[in-house]
Order: structure tokens, then sequence, then C-alpha cells
């Protein structure tokens, strides 16, 4: 066969054939080479000279050692979690595994999100590369921000890795990448999109609101606690939350809340949360409400129509009826809003957001028209209805086989799951939304079950009914009423719930069935330990 058609049966394989993956000029004989060098020599180009390709070669290395390094930041995080059982207080759930992301930053330290290692007994980190898991030890967990700072006591686990360092919180229609370990596979992750959106946004983990990304970049399960770069390469946030109903719609942790949560720690050497003012505040932009409420024309602000009694905004001396007009000297908008950056205005909680606890913020304020000013030391929002429990078992009090426990939203989502605002009781929901305290020790305490026995029949049915009052007592915690079951010396126990519902059982037969009901049902105690 010669040389001429060898070529032509070259070209006549088809488009998939993997002939077409080698250049033409590795085939064509010698004197048609010959002819296309000195053809192309004849004509003046532009390529490249030598140098230039060797610069170029070297400048893609160095691009690819610094994904590499970046890259090998980000680790798989192991976890198994032990959750209380919020129903049954008395025991704990099957323990569960669980992974996710994490990654190094200044300090030997690792950054991921507070759900992945809540409740957890045991976690451990695994490097990009290596078959190796090292202990890890959790510093701090955030809740409302969903952050937890992770240790590592082994030296081993940090060499040869580059902290991640953080950027600036970027702009929208920026590129980002989302690096992870999700499903769908062991290895490392890589998603790309850009910032959609840079609002206050809620916070499902911690039920709070902060600031945060909206990307178009896939972000499942296993991505969360990975980080997501900007183009410089720097992190920009933390992934940590996805919107169900929709496609690559994901939500990041930006790098102002990163930056709270990390400073808080090294100034507490604990995690003391975001400050609230205690305050609800209505929009001010209808006209005859603002003349009403004496504003001028040319001033702006929101009405304070709710004060929590135990804030430090009701102690320093803010009402109801008052008129914010500016915090810490930034001027609040009739619609809540204060200027952000160039074009853009944020929800005013973003000022709140950005105090730590302890300082202080100035408020200046509209009374009846009168200017005023007052200095208000920033608190943690202390709800009557926590929203977590970490680091703490549920309590509980058993007479009778009446369970008594305080309520919390991991004990809602227990029984309700997790479209508990839409499931549970409107009374409980109401009490759980609506209702401050007005004591600092102050619990929601219901009687979550009944376990049946002879001593409480007609009472089965009864669960998840708020206590109102013990033998004509108002109760405000588990701690007064366990006191108050066991001093009693009427000869009822008398309990009113809920919906005017009444519970009411002889003193000393309830007395003396508690320990054969704890019996049938093995229950080892009948309290919890800090109620002993």
């Amino acid at each position: 066969m010669n040389k001429r058609n060898s070529f032509d049966a070259g070209k006549s394989t088809g488009r998939n054939s993997p002939s077409l993956l080698v250049s033409p000029s590795t085939t064509m004989n010698t004197k048609t080479k010959k002819q296309k060098i000195f053809s192309i020599e004849s004509v003046p180009t532009s390529s490249p000279s030598i140098e230039e390709l060797e610069e170029e070669e070297q400048e893609e290395n160095e691009e690819d050692l610094g994904r590499t390094k970046t890259f090998d930041a980000v680790v798989k995080v192991y976890a198994v979690h032990t959750e209380p059982n919020w129903s049954l207080p008395w025991q704990r759930k099957r323990q569960m595994p669980s992974t996710s992301t994490g990654f190094v930053i200044e300090g030997n330290r690792v950054l991921t999100n507070a759900h992945s290692v809540e409740h957890s007994t045991q976690v451990k980190l695994k490097k990009r590369g290596s078959d190796v898991k090292y202990l890890a030890r959790v510093l701090a967990i955030g809740t409302e921000c969903d952050l937890a700072l992770l240790a590592v006591d082994d030296p081993n686990f940090f060499e040869d890795i580059t902290p991640v360092r953080f950027g600036q919180l970027p702009k929208l229609q920026d590129s980002v990448i989302v690096v992870g370990y999700p499903i769908g596979g062991v290895a490392i992750s890589v998603t790309s999109g850009v910032v959609s959106r840079v609002e206050i946004t809620h916070y499902s983990h911690g039920q709070t609101e902060l600031l945060s990304l909206q990307i178009d970049a896939a972000i499942n399960s296993g991505n969360s606690g990975g980080p997501a770069f900007s183009s410089k390469g720097e992190a920009c946030g933390v992934a940590f939350q996805s919107l169900g109903d929709a496609e690559n719609i994901g939500y990041v942790i930006p790098t102002p809340v990163i930056t709270h949560f990390l400073e808080d720690y090294e100034k507490n050497q604990r995690y003391t949360g975001f400050p609230s003012l205690g305050c609800d505040f209505q929009k001010l932009e209808n006209k005859d409400l603002k003349k009403a409420k004496k504003v001028p024309q040319n001033e702006s602000g929101v009405l304070l129509r709710k004060l929590e009694p135990l804030s430090n905004s009701a102690k320093a001396g803010l009402r109801t009826g008052d008129v914010l007009v500016k915090f810490d000297g930034v001027s609040v908008a009739s619609d809540g809003t204060v200027p952000f950056r160039a074009g853009e205005r944020i929800s005013f909680s973003f000022c709140v957001s950005r105090k730590f606890v302890g300082e202080f913020a100035e408020l200046a304020i509209l009374r009846d028209g009168v200017p005023m000013t007052f200095s208000v030391e920033m608190k943690a929002k202390d709800r009557l209805v926590p929203v977590s429990m970490e680091g703490r078992t549920p309590e509980y009090f058993i007479i009778a086989g009446i369970v008594f426990t305080a309520i919390s939203i991991p004990y809602l989502k227990s029984e309700y799951g997790k479209d508990y605002e839409y499931d549970a009781p409107v009374q409980l929901l109401s009490r759980t939304y609506l209702k401050d305290k007005i004591e600092p020790d102050q619990e929601l305490v219901i009687c979550s079950q009944v376990l049946a026995h002879e001593v409480n029949v007609g009472y089965e049915d009864f669960s998840n009914l708020a206590v109102e009052k013990f033998n004509g007592v108002q109760i405000s915690n588990l701690k007064q009423l366990v006191k108050l079951v066991e001093a009693c010396e009427d000869e009822f126990l008398t309990f009113e719930l809920d919906m005017r519902t009444q519970i009411v059982l002889d003193a000393k037969e309830a007395k003396k069935s508690t320990q054969d009901i704890l019996n049938i049902h093995a229950i080892p105690s009948d309290r919890s330990k800090n109620l002993l």
C-alpha cells in the first residue's frame, strides 16, 4: 500500500475513529511534509516563541499547584451522632453516622457546619488522597450561624496543608466554586456558579436570620461545611443549606458571619452568640401612621411594636411606640433597611448582627416627636422555647405516669417532624413564637404524654398540653413543679392544663403508683439528673 492510499484510508475511517485523534502531519509523506513546513516558514506569523510557551506553561503549572494546595485544605468529616430522644427523655436515640465537609483555616483549626457535628460522640477527619482518619475535638458550636470549630491534636494532620484564606464579600454575578464531598462518590467534588443574591436569609438550623449568599451552584447532601471559593482562590463562604423545591439554588454563609463567629470564640474562648435588641419593629411607610407618631416628613424610621420584658432595650428605657431613627449613627429607612453597598440596601438587622454580646449600641429614637438617645448593651436572644439544647439533656418528671417536660424546638421536631410549624397544635406554636419570658428561669412546661395505668384512667389520650397551674399555683418551670408536687400535703394533685383541661389525682395513690409504672416501662428514674 502506498503512502497516499494510506493517508486517504486514515481520513475515511469515520468521525468516531481513533485515527482522527492523530494529527495528519504525522502521516503525510516526506515530500508533502517539507512543502508544508516551507510554506509555513515563508509566511510571516505571530506564533509565540519558545520562551513565551515555556512561560505560559510555567504559569499553568503554578495555577494547578495553587489549586491543588487549596483543595488539599478541604477535608472530609466523619461524625457519629447520639441525639437525645426528646419524646422519651430518659433515653437516647440509636447512634447515626454522617459525612460532611470541612476545611483547614489559620491557627490549625478546622471549620465546618454546626449541624455536621451536633450531638456528636465522635468526629474524625480525612485529608484528600489519604487513607488515615484523624480524631478531632469540637471547640465551639454556633447554632444560630450553623458553624462549628474543630481541633486536631495530631500534628501530622496539618503537614503539607496550606490554610484557606478568607476574602471579601463577593458581588452579584461574581463566580464561585463549591468544593466538598457530597453524595454520589468518594472523591472531592467541585461545582461552579455565580452569586445570585446577597441578603438576610432564614437559617433553618439556628432558626434565625443572618446575612447569606444565594448561588446557583449545586449544594447536595455532604457538601455541608465545604468552602465556596472566589475567582481569586479565597474562601468567600461556607456551604450550609439549599432550597428543596428548586434546582441549583444553594446558600452560603458569607465571610462577615464567619469572621464574627471566629472573633467571638477568640475573645471569649466559647461561642456567645449573635446579639438581639429584644424588639419587634413595624415599617413606617404609611403617611397617617407617621403623622400620628409625630415623625417629620423628612425623617424616617421604624415603629417599635413589641418589647421583650427581660431585654436590655426595655431595661435601658425604650418603650413600645418609639420610632427608631438611627442605629449606631446609621439612618434607618421607613421600610427597615439601611445602605449596604452601591445600589443595594439591606435590613438593619444586619447592623445588629455585626455587634458582639456585651458591646453597646447607640439608638436614636423619636418619642412623641421628641428626639432621644439610648445606649443599649447587646445581649443574646433568650427565648422561652430554646432553639438548641446542645450540651444539655432534656429534663423530665414523672408522677403517676404523667410525663412532664420543658418544651424546645428539638422536641417539636421530634414530635411533629421538620414541618412542625404546620403540624404542631396552634396552642403550642402560639406560645412558642408569641410568648416572651417574664422571669429569667421561666420554661414552657407541658404534659407530654400519659403512661397508661389504672391510677390515671381517663387521661391516657392527653399529650402536649401546656401546664398552667398546680393546685392553684402558677407554674414557671419544671423544677418548681417538682418541688410543689413533693411538698404537697393536700388530698388531691390538681394540674391545670391548656384549654382549661384538668388532671386530678389522689395524692397518696399517685405517689405510690409511680415506681410501679417506672418498672413496667423500664424507666430508671422518675426525673432527670438535674432535678435530683
